[in-house]
Parts: structure tokens; sequence; C-alpha cells
């Protein structure tokens, strides 16, 4: 049986190797890795411009929204947060017209971190621009509890309380439409999204193409699959 091709999001960086310095597509390694031992067949996608998004489409079989940059507040309706980086407005735009399109085309697809709160502002969704002001501690910072609705497609593959890596000072502020909380932290902080409309679409708040337990990636590998 053929493996599903997974797309997954990349950083548009400046980068060296050797004697240059250009501006480079990068992605942590450990998402290819764990696509490929879930059973995939990993493909970066660049950051290129939106009107593209539809084409990539066609030859995937699942994505992955990849973690990283803060997204622009202004793309739900947010003043700039003076305590958040720049933001990438190009892979913004990009992602935003990919995941929008992912969803109409009903194509499986997995939200990590920043990808998560790229799903939830594609649906019409607003996030809290800086975390630790509303909450007052830091412990979103380090690695903490989740508790997740046993009966969602999380809860299915991961169990009812898990462990998560998760360095976030960003979160969900206001669902968007569709959407449905499934995992939360102890401060009811939400950790976990799934819309409800689409085979597999899942954002979560932390990082499962780290450390050892590969079940949420082998779930997306398997939603692909004809």
């Amino acid at each position: 049986m053929p493996r599903p091709i997974v797309g997954i999001t990349t950083y548009l960086e400046a980068a060296r190797w050797g004697a240059w310095v250009r501006e480079a597509v990068l992605s942590p390694q450990a998402y290819a890795r764990a696509v490929e031992k879930a059973g995939g067949l990993p493909v970066l996608i660049p950051p290129l411009g939106p009107s593209g998004a539809e084409d990539y489409l066609r030859g995937l079989d699942a994505l992955i929204l990849a973690g990283g940059a803060d997204l622009d507040p202004g793309l739900y309706g947010e003043p700039r947060e003076p305590r958040v980086d720049e933001p990438q407005t190009h892979r913004d735009r990009f992602e935003l017209a990919l995941t929008r399109a992912a969803i109409a085309a009903g194509l499986p697809l997995l939200g990590v971190s920043r990808g998560m709160h790229m799903l939830n502002v594609a649906q019409g969704g607003a996030l809290i621009p800086w975390l630790p002001e509303v909450v007052g501690h830091d412990r979103h910072t380090s690695r903490h509890p989740v508790t997740i609705s046993v009966s969602s497609k999380t809860g299915k593959a991961l169990g009812e309380r898990i462990e998560v890596t998760t360095p976030h000072h960003q979160a969900v502020k206001r669902l968007g439409t569709n959407l449905l909380a499934v995992a939360w932290a102890d401060d009811q902080i939400v950790e976990a999204i799934e819309l409800q409309t689409h085979r597999f679409a899942i954002g979560v708040q932390w990082h499962p193409e780290r450390g050892p337990d590969n079940r949420l990636i082998e779930s997306l590998i398997e939603a692909a699959r004809p």
C-alpha cells in the first residue's frame, strides 16, 4: 500500500551553511521523522504566495500545520502586542489560505502549537495575545498535565490525561465556527480543538512530534489512508 503523502508547513528564514548565508526553507527534523515513523511520506511546503495553496493540496493526503512564530493579531482583530515578536506576515497569509483550502477539501490535518492557533483563526476564532498576563503564571512555558475528553478523536488516540511539552504564551480566546475544545490544562486554558464537521481536523497546543509517543501522528496517517 502506498504511503500517505503528508505536507508539513515550514519557516522561511536566513540560514548559514558552509560559506553561504541565504534565505532558506526550514523545518525541525522531528516532524519528518514522526511522519515517517507513523508510516507516512513527509513533504515540506515552503510559505509562498497564498494563491498557490489549493495547488499544493492536490498532491497531499494529509497536512501538518507546524509550530513557529506567533500569528499576527490583526488576523483576529486584536492590536499588536509589544511583547510578541514581529509577525511573519508572508507565512501567516499563506498558511491561512492553505488551512482554509484543506478544510474545504476535507483533507486530514493536524495543527501543532502555532498550527492550532492557525486552525482556530481560519475558522473565525480569536487568541489571547499574551497568556501570562491572563492566567497570572508561567507554567505554560514548561511541561505540564493536560486533561482530554475521552469521547474526542484526540482522547481516543491518547487517553484521558497526558503530560505535554508545550511552551507557549498565546492561547485560544474564542473558538472558531464548528470548533470544539477537547483538552484543557489545569487552569482551563484550551490545549486541543477539533473541527466537528471534518473527518480529521485537530489542533493541539503541544508538540506531538517530540518524544516517543507518536500516537497522534499515527492517527493522522490512518485518517489519510484511502
